[in-house]
């Protein structure tokens, strides 16, 4: 039967009027669809006034009561009917802007943004926008932006992005002077830290007193504790990913500040007007210039250099190159010299194949060299780290409820653990290299965003990582493939001697380790200003810090998983609720976690980390847990702001035994690590006394970090031998500070600069805490006492800012 007597039956069964009515009713949907029903995509780019992209700006159509945000590039686009709307732009600390437009067809909207004022102009975290938390599945997120970094006190006067990060729920450090930053539990070598899509291995300058990143050259930083998208990889804690300034495309632009022990100077501005701009940011150090006028022989300073040139070829292509390079220099007494830094190179080119599908290729080398000089000891030691990493992604728009983002990644490491070279004659010490192992690490992802209703939008995604170690240039053989034996007769761990050791080939695969990672998280509305959220992601970890401290020093070592070190894998769980109050200034974030990972590295009794070559005869892998609850209340304007975050956590390890006869670490029982701590509380506040004068403050307390402490001893050939029992039982005391500080703005006298002062006091009340305590005997008495070592005590501070 043809189609038309298809039709021509169906008729027959209804009367004429039926079929008149029918008809009529069928013509007006078809009107409906190809008239009045007909969509039109309105997009466009939201910039600064310097040509830098804003990511994360609403873009508001009041008529229809819809909006969207614009993504890291400043882009957006949105579905309208055709008509005539009032288009709003609004973005936290720029002017709001308003056009009227009339929609016919597509069209390009671009925007140009205003500072509201001199400030506020240079925004360093993206999304603190109207509703963002609220609708988007994204959850676990840590953000401030510039203002509120610049606010918040610090030590010296010197603005630190990672000291600011460690005011947000779920962040911390093993303490005062201590390198990197611990999230959610988490080991410093668990962050994985990108700039520019650049690796970074050590975040800190002069051992945790100041962080790498100059606060005049970052655009945007996210810090991802949770819910991580599936486009990173390679760690298990977070994702701290820092994005740096294009440059100014209009006019030449500076800035800079002069502090009591450093000072720093950024200059932006056009390569060619609107098509290409070049950004050079320096900062450096001169209190060993002081100690020197003193006669003191010590010596201790850091400088840095980031620099960056983007091209913008034309409309659709864009080219950009970054930079840095940093040093950190310390000398005491000429007996001890420490040389360390960051050093790497970004190629980045965007390409935009139409309105709704954007590239990005990226090529990057870093590497981190660490030199030890010990010249009462007679010897000299270094080690680096290297890698070159090429990502190719692609960003897709299929539908305002509808985008995808999914590429391809791989990484090659080169590890150099050290070389020991004699440097007295006669010496006692052998010269020694060791071996490098090399490693490659590919992924492919894909993440998609959606929304399923107006109450339900949903983010999720796999990644497949393949991870090949490579042979090493020597391979020790054990008998029974055991490098690590158990003295059943002692309950101690002993290392193995290898009974043979052959050549390795480096181009040859050793060990190759194949993963899937899922990644998913759900928002639900249930009103306009509150939602639930959760999340689940799975991520592995191919790349280990050798260190049994808790803090990074000087002799810790990477490595890659090979025979003996598996892979760290990650499961972690969040749900968390999240409230905008309409009527009150105030955000509220409150989230729960659980983390488990598997394959956590542990360390024997005794284990000598120094120089080992057979790192394998001293270490055993475990498993680690963390979970807690986070606090966050914001107060997003007035003349009065700030927020009050709290975190309530617990983060252990444990170590069981390989076979029911060992003992493992601890007796296979959980203990605390060193990244514990119970309560963690952090009052951060700033306060507009009046147009000149801006009053900030930071109250901090937090539980002790675990330790050991004796719990007897006995005495051996006049010695007295401290006895341990257990891993973690005490804790050092309580941690407590408050820090203020008062900038003044004077009246400017020329149009295009403008300054401030800022006067600082960090620890206001002296306190002492501790960073260790020593258990000594007393000369005088000879009774055993503890010996609290504090870094810092009362620091005032003043530096003086200025732009032009």
């Amino acid at each position: 039967m043809v189609f038309s007597e298809v039709i021509r039956d169906m008729l027959n069964i209804f009367d004429k009027k039926q079929t008149i009515r029918f008809l009529s009713f069928f013509l007006f949907l078809c009107m409906v669809q190809l008239g009045f029903g007909q969509s039109y995509e309105l997009a466009g780019t939201v910039t600064d006034d310097s040509g830098e992209p804003i990511a994360g700006a609403s873009i508001l159509i009041a008529e229809k009561n819809r909006g969207t945000v614009t993504d890291k590039k400043g882009d957006y686009t949105i579905q309208l009917g055709e008509g005539t709307y009032i288009v709003k732009v609004t973005y936290l600390g720029f002017k709001t802007v308003e056009k009227q437009i009339n929609l016919n067809s597509d069209k390009t909207l671009n925007f140009s943004l205003i500072p509201q004022t001199e400030d506020l102009e240079e925004v360093i975290v993206t999304d603190n926008i109207e509703g963002i938390n609220i609708r988007d599945p994204e959850m676990s997120v840590g953000k401030l932006d510039a203002s509120s970094i610049k606010k918040i006190p610090v030590i010296f006067g010197e603005v630190d992005l990672i000291r600011s990060l460690l005011q947000l729920p779920g962040v911390s450090n093993a303490g005062e002077g201590a390198s990197g930053f611990n999230v959610r539990g988490g080991a410093t070598d668990q962050n994985l830290i990108l700039i520019d899509d650049a690796l970074v291995y050590n975040s800190s300058h002069l051992f945790g007193f100041f962080s790498i990143f100059n606060a005049d050259a970052v655009d945007y930083l996210k810090l991802y504790k949770g819910g991580i998208p599936a486009n990173y990889g390679g760690r298990v804690s977070s994702v701290l990913d820092i994005k740096q300034k294009t440059g100014n495309t209009q006019r030449l632009k500076g800035e800079g500040g002069i502090g009591v022990i450093s000072s720093k100077l950024t200059l932006e501005g056009p390569i060619q007007k609107n098509k290409s701009s070049f950004l050079l940011s320096g900062r450096g150090t001169y209190a060993h210039l002081f100690l020197k006028l003193t006669d003191n022989a010590n010596s201790a300073y850091f400088y840095d250099l980031n620099t960056k040139l983007n091209f913008n070829i034309d409309e659709k292509n864009s080219l950009s190159f970054s930079g840095y390079y940093g040093l950190d220099y310390v000398n005491i007494n000429d007996s001890f010299t420490n040389i360390y830094g960051n050093a790497f190179g970004i190629l980045d080119w965007k390409h935009k194949f139409d309105k709704n599908t954007s590239s990005r290729l990226n090529f990057s080398f870093s590497q981190y060299n660490y030199e030890l000089d010990l010249a009462l000891v007679g010897f000299n030691f270094k080690n680096n780290i290297s890698n070159f990493n090429v990502s190719y992604q692609i960003d897709q728009v299929v539908n305002p409820a509808l985008s995808l983002s999914y590429g391809l990644s791989s990484i090659r490491y080169q590890v150099n653990p050290g070389e020991i070279v004699p440097t007295i004659p006669d010496s006692p010490i052998n010269p020694r290299s060791l071996d490098n192992k090399y490693a490659f690490d590919n992924a492919a992802f894909i993440s998609v965003s959606q929304s399923l209703s107006e109450r339900i939008n949903i983010q999720y995604g796999l990644r497949l990582s393949a991870f090949l170690r490579m042979e090493d240039e020597s391979i020790d053989i054990y008998t029974n493939d055991n490098p690590l034996l158990y003295d059943e007769i002692r309950d101690i761990y002993v290392e193995a001697e290898p009974i043979e050791t052959i050549d390795g080939n480096t181009s040859e695969v050793n060990e190759s380790f194949i993963n899937l990672e899922p990644r998913f998280g759900i928002s639900y509305l249930l009103d306009d200003d509150t939602s639930i959220k959760a999340s689940y992601n799975r991520m592995v970890q191919n790349l280990h810090l050798l260190s049994n401290t808790s803090s990074p020093t000087p002799f810790d070592v990477w490595t890659p998983s090979g025979t003996y070190i598996k892979p760290q894998k990650l499961d972690q769980y969040a749900l968390g609720y999240f409230k905008d109050f309409k009527n009150l200034p105030f955000t509220l974030e409150t989230e729960v976690f659980y983390k488990y990972i598997d394959n956590r590295i542990d360390y024997i009794d005794g284990a000598n980390l120094i120089a080992n070559d057979a790192i394998e005869r001293v270490i055993l892998n475990g498993e680690s847990r963390a979970y807690g609850l986070e606090f966050y209340l914001k107060k997003n304007t007035g003349r009065l702001t700030g927020w009050l975050s709290y975190t309530l956590s617990r983060s252990e390890q444990r170590t069981p035994g390989r076979t029911p006869d060992e003992i493992g670490i601890n007796n296979g029982n959980w203990y605390l690590n060193g990244y514990d701590k119970t309560h963690d509380i952090s009052l951060t506040s700033s306060y507009e006394l009046n147009d000149k004068w801006q009053l900030n403050s930071n109250f901090v307390l937090q539980t002790g970090r675990p330790v050991n402490f004796p719990v007897g001893q006995f005495e051996f050939q006049d010695l007295n031998i401290p006895v341990f029992e257990g891993r973690n039982l005490n804790r050092l005391p309580t941690f407590h500070r408050l820090d203020v500080s008062a900038t003044y703005t004077p009246e400017q006298g020329k149009k295009n600069w403008s300054s401030s002062w800022n006067f600082g006091i960090y620890n206001v009340y002296n306190r002492r805490n501790a960073a260790s305590l020593n258990f000594e005997q007393n000369p005088s008495t000879g009774q055993n006492e503890a010996v609290r070592f504090s870094i810092f005590g009362i620091v005032p501070s003043v530096s003086y800012s200025f732009k032009f």
